[in-house]
């Protein structure tokens, strides 16, 4: 007997919207399988209004409904039983975050949990991160985005520490990044691995599987800190208009790939970590499975 359920999440981030519609196969005896179905990402760069003037905008709030209704639409299409929609830094920072929740709750008839670093990296825990963890070996997951980057160390395939940053793409974009904040960070980094040798970092966000991608290695292969620095080199020798031209790269990516590939490979120095990996997880992967379980 095998049951089929429909999930979806959504992820109101810095830089982008996504809508992940997930099918859940469940069979017995065997491990249920979370299966994308669709992923639609939208380009509203929500940070860019809560990390300048401290409010969302008015044209954004007009873009995050209309992007919030195609969504239901897009989840009725697919006969989505549940879902969960949660927001990140920008809605967390911006002083009318909570108002914005409120209007898209009027006028879309979604609930949306503004939720804090801590919770963001213990949902994306909750993605097949553990599938991936060997029980021997030490691991620093990396996930950047926007407005902020969560850092969480494991050990023997256990979390043993986690932290979030006011350090994401758009911030650096805006030099809203301080020095003392990168000094913060390297204090963490260096202090959380002081005690283990040979860990290895894992990437997660938009920006490191573009990165990835670009590298046409398989899924299972690593990226050396060799091959992201020249990246990093290739990248910011190109205009912003011959990344979008050159390497077929969106208007919203194109801009914040610079900043993300920098905060990676800081931290791959930090830590000592010479190889990076990037299963394809998330914040939306971690929503799905988190509503399974019911932990959300």
């Amino acid at each position: 007997m095998i049951t089929i359920k429909k999930y979806a999440a959504i992820d109101i981030g810095s830089n982008a919207m996504r809508l992940l519609i997930t099918n859940i196969v469940e069979q017995k005896e065997v491990a249920t399988q979370f299966n994308k179905s669709a992923l639609i990402r939208v380009p509203i760069r929500l940070g860019q209004d809560a990390f300048t003037v401290g409010e969302i905008s008015e044209e954004n709030i007009e873009r995050m409904i209309d992007a919030m209704k195609a969504f239901k639409l897009l989840m009725k299409v697919y006969k989505v039983e549940k879902y969960k929609a949660c927001a990140t830094s920008a809605m967390r920072e911006a002083y009318n975050g909570k108002e914005v929740a409120e209007i898209v709750k009027e006028q879309c008839d979604i609930d949306i949990d503004i939720i804090d670093g801590k919770i963001e990296a213990t949902i994306i825990a909750t993605s097949d991160l553990h599938d991936f963890l060997k029980t021997d070996q030490t691991y620093l997951y990396v996930d950047v985005g926007g407005g902020s980057t969560e850092f969480s160390l494991f050990s023997d395939g256990k979390m043993v520490a986690s932290k979030s940053f006011k350090i994401g793409t758009v911030r650096m974009l805006n030099n809203m990044v301080c020095d003392i904040v990168w000094e913060e960070i390297e204090k963490w980094i260096k202090a959380i691995t002081a005690e283990y040798e040979n860990v290895i970092l894992i990437g997660s966000g938009g920006n490191i599987n573009k990165l990835f991608k670009m590298s046409g290695k398989m899924q299972d292969k690593p990226l050396s800190y060799l091959y992201l620095n020249s990246q990093y080199q290739y990248l910011n020798s190109l205009t912003y208009e011959q990344r979008i031209a050159e390497l077929a790269m969106n208007t919203d990516r194109a801009d914040v790939i610079i900043p993300a590939t920098r905060i990676y490979l800081n931290a791959m120095k930090w830590s000592g970590a010479r190889q990076l990996f990037v299963p394809k997880i998330g914040l939306a992967d971690g929503i799905v499975k988190a509503l399974y379980q019911g932990t959300i």
